[in-house]
C-alpha cells in the first residue's frame, strides 16, 4: 500500500480545498470500497479525505411535499430499515436490502454506491426510476445533476474536478404509486447483481400516469428502457400490454456475457424480471389507489 495524506476537514469549504490542494484525491465516506481498492492497488490517491465530521452529511428527512433527502454519510442500512423508505420508496429500500453484506451496509453510503458508478450497482436502477437527483458542491458552488445523467460509464462519473456530492434528492411518489426492485443471481446478498429492474408506476383514472423502467447490468450505465416505457404510458395496464414492453426491454438492453452470465440469458432474464416488475408494481399502486 501506497503512503497517502489522511484530511479529516471540519466544514464542506475545507473539504472542497482540499480536493483541489494536489493530485490523485480520494473521498471517504463509508470506505466500503475506498479501503478494498487500495489495499488491491486498485486507487492509490495522494490524500485521502474523510468527511465525516462535516456537518449536516448525515441528514435523512421526508418531506411530503418536498421528498426524500438523503445526506452523503447515510448508510444503505439506515435506508433498508427506515420505515419511511420501506412506506415511500420500496424499491430502494429494498435495493439497499439486496445490497453486499449486513456488515458492509452498516458502513456503505447510497452515495457511496452512486459515486462507484458500476453498470450493476442496486441502488442506481430504483434512483433512476424515481427520478432522484444529487446536489454536487465545488469550487463553482452548487449545482444539481439527475442520477440518469451522473454516471458516463464503469466507474467513470458527471462529478468535476474538485466537486462533491453532498445529498441525495427523491422527489415524494404521486399518489397511486407502486415501486419495485428485483435483484436476479445467484444469490440476492453477497453478489453483484446479473440482472436488475427497477419499476416506478404511477395509476390515475385506470391508465398508466408515469412509467419508469429501469436495467441494471445489461448496458454500461443504468439504462432506462424508454421504448417499453412508451408502450404503457397513458395506456391501461394489461398483460399483454405489459408482455410486449418487458419484450422491447429486452431489446433495448445491450449485456455483455461475463463470468456470471451470457449476454442471450441476461437479454432473455430482462425480459422476465420486467413482466414481474410491472405485475408487482401494478398491484402495489392499486393498493395506494384503493
Amino acid at each position: 500500500m501506497r503512503a497517502f495524506e489522511y484530511a479529516r476537514p471540519a466544514t464542506l469549504q475545507d473539504a472542497i480545498a482540499l480536493l483541489q490542494a494536489g493530485p490523485d484525491p480520494a473521498i471517504l465516506a463509508g470506505g466500503t470500497d475506498l479501503l478494498v481498492q487500495i489495499k488491491e492497488h486498485v486507487r492509490q490517491p495522494a490524500r485521502v479525505i474523510d468527511i465525516k465530521r462535516i456537518p449536516g452529511m448525515d441528514e435523512f428527512a421526508f418531506d411530503a411535499k418536498e421528498g426524500l433527502r438523503l445526506g452523503a454519510l447515510v448508510t444503505t442500512r439506515a435506508v433498508e430499515t427506515s420505515p419511511l423508505a420501506q412506506r415511500h420508496y420500496a424499491s430502494l429500500a429494498r435495493a439497499a436490502t439486496d445490497f453486499a453484506s449486513i456488515q458492509v451496509r452498516h458502513r456503505a453510503t447510497v452515495v457511496g454506491n452512486v459515486c462507484r458508478a458500476s453498470p450493476s450497482a442496486d441502488t442506481l436502477p430504483p434512483l433512476v426510476a424515481d427520478g432522484a437527483e444529487l446536489v454536487i458542491h465545488g469550487p463553482g458552488g452548487e449545482r444539481r445533476c439527475r442520477v440518469e445523467d451522473f454516471c458516463l460509464g464503469p466507474g467513470r462519473t458527471a462529478l468535476q474536478a474538485g466537486e462533491i456530492v453532498t445529498q441525495l434528492r427523491v422527489p415524494a411518489p404521486p399518489p397511486g404509486t407502486g415501486k419495485v426492485y428485483i435483484k436476479h443471481g445467484r444469490r440476492a446478498q453477497m453478489e453483484l447483481a446479473t440482472v436488475g429492474v427497477a419499476v416506478t408506476l404511477t395509476l390515475r383514472e385506470g391508465c398508466c400516469e408515469r412509467v419508469s423502467i429501469v436495467l441494471a447490468a445489461v448496458a454500461p450505465t443504468p439504462l432506462r428502457a424508454r421504448a417499453a416505457e412508451a408502450l404503457l404510458q397513458g395506456k391501461a395496464p394489461t398483460p399483454e400490454r405489459f408482455e410486449r414492453a418487458a419484450e422491447a426491454a429486452a431489446a433495448e438492453s445491450r449485456p455483455i456475457a461475463d463470468v456470471r452470465a451470457s449476454a442471450e440469458y441476461r437479454r432473455d432474464m430482462v425480459r422476465v424480471l420486467t413482466r414481474r416488475a410491472l405485475e408487482q408494481a401494478l398491484r402495489r399502486a392499486q393498493e395506494e389507489v384503493r
